[in-house]
Formats: structure tokens, C-alpha cells, sequence
């Protein structure tokens, strides 16, 4: 569980841009922070490691350095763009 928060104005999604709401995404679902003398790439592939046996768990056969290498898309739903004050029908880059 990586338990965050972000606190901000009282109307937060004025503030609020899509490319905000992607670079936390990825922020929150990638390696964690090294700690203990742990590097970024120890982080790096403990995380891509970690995803690998999970799906293993489930069945499917996966290589951590396959994974590092898939797309990682964010997709952010029709209602939240529109919360944001972006059109849907605008080409969103994540």
C-alpha cells in the first residue's frame, strides 16, 4: 500500500492539469524510492521482479525485463478529463 496524499487549493481540480494527474500516476505506480543503500536500478528491478510474479502467480508467464519494456499508458476516463476542463475529443499524451 503506498498510502498518499497530495492536499492543494479548496477547488483542486481549478489547479488541477492532466499532465498533473499522469506524472503522479506514474509516480505512484512505478519503483518505489531507494531506502537501506538500495540503488534506483535495485528498486528498478525489484519492482518490474515483483509485477513479474505476481502474474506468475495467476498462470502467466512473464519476464521482469519484458515487462520494463511494454507501453505504460496512462488513461485517464472521459469523466475525469471532463472534471479538468479538458474536452475528451482532444488528443490526450501520456
Amino acid at each position: 500500500d503506498r498510502g498518499w496524499s497530495e492536499s492543494g487549493p479548496p477547488n483542486i481540480w481549478v489547479e488541477t492539469s492532466v499532465q498533473d494527474i499522469v506524472d503522479t500516476t506514474r509516480a505512484v505506480v512505478g519503483p518505489d524510492e531507494p531506502f537501506g543503500g538500495r540503488s534506483h536500478q535495485d528498486m528498478e528491478a525489484d519492482h518490474w521482479a515483483q509485477l513479474a510474479g505476481v502474474l506468475g502467480g495467476h498462470g502467466i508467464a512473464a519476464d521482469a525485463r519484458d515487462l520494463k519494456r511494454l507501453p505504460h499508458d496512462v488513461v485517464l476516463s472521459e469523466r475525469l478529463l471532463a472534471r479538468v476542463g479538458h474536452d475528451p475529443n482532444d488528443a490526450v499524451q501520456t
